[in-house]
């Protein structure tokens, strides 16, 4: 699985690590916390430039806000409610997660939205209250950005230097890449059967 991963990060480049990540603010299929190392640790091989892999997941990672804060602008507060009623089973989404978004929003300003960047539940859906709030498409934009720079430059960082390491870390993160996306199916099955209960 580790070198599967590697392989893909490898031979998409940087487009590959920009969609990867931009699909993981949508809808994560494989996590950042996977992503963003691997890509370092492309880096560090020499595939890819460490620069040019923050900045692609960077921009992923700002490109995949942008859906959700336009759904709450487009949307509104009641429109969005019936629709993650309707068809927010399949996304795992409930109105009560809008709630708790539209909480934290309330509560720290604009401000949530450069810490929601470096949570990884908060992440996607805080860019659903900033759309309803109509905060400044600029200000969205910079505090999702330097947020989002950061947690990617970390992440990239911890696998560019650990690139020394390749055998141990491979031998560590093979299973452990397995049991994440494992923990991710089985969180989303749950989710879903939560849904389904409600």
């Amino acid at each position: 699985m580790f070198d599967a991963i590697v392989g893909i990060v490898s031979s998409t480049g940087y487009i590959g690590v920009f969609f990867l990540m931009l699909l993981e603010n949508i809808f994560p299929p494989i996590p950042s916390e996977l992503i963003m190392p691997l890509a370092g640790f492309s880096a560090a091989k020499g595939e890819l430039n460490f620069f040019g892999v923050v900045a692609a997941g960077t921009a992923g990672s700002v490109a995949g806000a942008l859906p959700w804060y336009y759904a709450g602008a487009k949307l509104g507060q009641d429109r969005l409610m019936r629709f993650t009623e309707k068809h927010g089973y399949w996304l795992t989404m409930c109105p009560e997660d809008l709630d708790k978004a539209n909480d934290w929003f309330s509560r720290h300003g604009k401000a949530a939205v450069f810490f929601g960047r470096l949570l990884p539940t908060v992440r996607t859906l805080i860019s659903v209250p900033a759309g309803l709030a109509r905060m400044p498409m600029v200000a969205f934009i910079a505090y999702s950005t330097v947020g989002s720079l950061i947690w990617t430059a970390l992440l990239a960082f911890g696998g560019y230097v650990l690139e020394s390491q390749y055998d141990k870390v491979s031998d560590y993160l093979d299973p452990l890449s397995i049991a994440v996306i494992a923990l991710i199916v089985i969180a989303y099955v749950y989710r879903l059967i939560r849904l389904k209960r409600r």
